[in-house]
């Protein structure tokens, strides 16, 4: 006999509910037993709480994440980190272009490789940064942990992770 994780020993039945024009429930039939489908409902209302919550830092989430590679990895180039965080090149070069106006971040020319830019921190970059941090921190991740509490939250993180490297 397998014993249960938390996770599984608190799920509920799926119950995914749409609405029309009127108000009136949708039937969602096989959508809600779409992992695919659960998870990308899932992204947009998380996604949704971020914009509201960085909404002060005007940040979206890839420009977070950008930041945040950036703080943890100085000086990589930006192919690098575009690759990392599944960006095309077009639209990273865009986002860069939008954040460098803001002076959050800096591109040089590598010294190693004169047809590559390397990415920093401007100290503006840095201070927004950690007041993202912070928001995200204490409002953003704190809702995720009230909704599904610590354990689950924990189990949720190892679970997408899983997905995310092995798939």
């Amino acid at each position: 006999m397998t014993s249960k994780t938390p996770l599984q020993q608190s799920a509920k039945p799926l119950k995914l509910v749409g609405f029309d024009e009127e108000g009136v429930a949708l039937q969602m039939g096989e959508l809600s037993e779409l992992l695919g489908y659960v998870i990308k409902r899932a992204q947009l209302k998380v996604f949704d709480d971020f914009h509201r919550t960085m909404a002060p830092l005007q940040l979206s989430p890839a420009q977070f994440s950008v930041l945040l590679l950036l703080d943890r990895n100085p000086g990589r180039n930006q192919t690098e980190i575009a690759n990392t965080l599944g960006i095309l090149r077009p639209n990273f070069v865009s986002m860069l272009d939008g954040l460098e106006s803001r002076d959050l971040l800096t591109r040089m020319r590598s010294p190693n490789d004169r047809r590559s830019h390397v990415l920093m921190l401007t100290d503006k970059g840095q201070a927004t940064l950690a007041r993202a941090k912070k928001l995200v921190a204490t409002r953003h991740e704190a809702r995720l942990i009230e909704l599904l509490g610590p354990d689950e939250h924990k189990a949720l993180l190892g679970m997408m992770a899983k997905i995310a490297n092995e798939f």
